[in-house]
């Protein structure tokens, strides 16, 4: 089963834990900044909407949203929950959009699914007007590196707690049991490697944020008290030069 096959099949596992005020991560952190660095844009792009819960945040601040993803149940899902936008099926290597006819962009945890980056990336500066911002959401390569983790080594006096880093350099493919009986493949790359085939389009950096979890994600085990200084989310505001 590839990697579009699994999120067919656990559709229901993502808009059950991470939409509609599910996940604090989401609730606390990502839509607030989503919303925020998208305001007062005209026509926004959502790329692997999922079932719509940025595109409908995004044209309830009265943008004109298009979301886009390859899965069949989750646009199923994003059409019954209305809120304004239109969406296609598609992949992010080959958008079914004209050049130059978005204002913005946005992907949120999607490019750490997807196998072709650089047709990805250069479908976004495709689409893109000269100037139009491209908002990246990446789940943070540090926490996606296969073999990382939180160590809790009790051989030690006193114990120590901290983040295991695993081979962060190595492009790497991971399928990962998220939840019993729920697969999801992962694709690590480095940061470096998003930054310089993103520059290489013309999407220049602008801003980046790396930013703590939120309260909520930390309440909900002891444990990840200890892990407040690891970031979990990482932001790239980048805008369109065409290159």
């Amino acid at each position: 089963m590839d990697g579009s096959d699994l999120w067919e099949t656990h559709a229901d596992w993502w808009i059950r834990e991470f939409t509609e005020g599910a996940d604090p991560e989401y609730v606390e952190q990502i839509l607030p900044l989503a919303a925020a660095e998208l305001a007062g844009y005209g026509r926004v792009l959502d790329i692997g909407c999922g079932e719509g819960q940025i595109s409908r945040l995004l044209a309830a601040q009265g943008s004109t949203v298009v979301g886009v993803d390859p899965t069949r149940a989750q646009l199923v899902a994003a059409a019954a929950r209305g809120g304004g936008p239109r969406y296609v099926r598609a992949g992010a290597a080959a958008l079914p959009v004209a050049d130059d006819s978005f204002d913005a962009a946005v992907a949120c945890l999607v490019f750490e699914h997807i196998d072709d980056v650089d047709g990805a990336i250069a479908e976004v500066a495709r689409v893109l007007r000269p100037g139009g911002r491209f908002s990246f959401f990446l789940n943070h390569p540090l926490i996606q590196t296969p073999g990382s983790g939180w160590i809790d080594d009790q051989w030690i006096e006193p114990p120590e707690q901290y983040w295991r880093v695993g081979p962060y350099l190595v492009e790497a493919e991971s399928v990962e049991q998220v939840e019993l009986g729920v697969w999801i493949r992962f694709l690590h790359r480095p940061l470096s490697r998003y930054l310089n085939a993103l520059a290489e389009r013309g999407l220049v950096l602008e801003r980046m944020v790396e930013p703590s979890p939120p309260p909520g994600f930390l309440e909900r085990a002891p444990e990840y008290v200890d892990a407040a200084t690891i970031p979990r989310l990482l932001y790239l505001r980048l805008r369109n030069d065409g290159g």
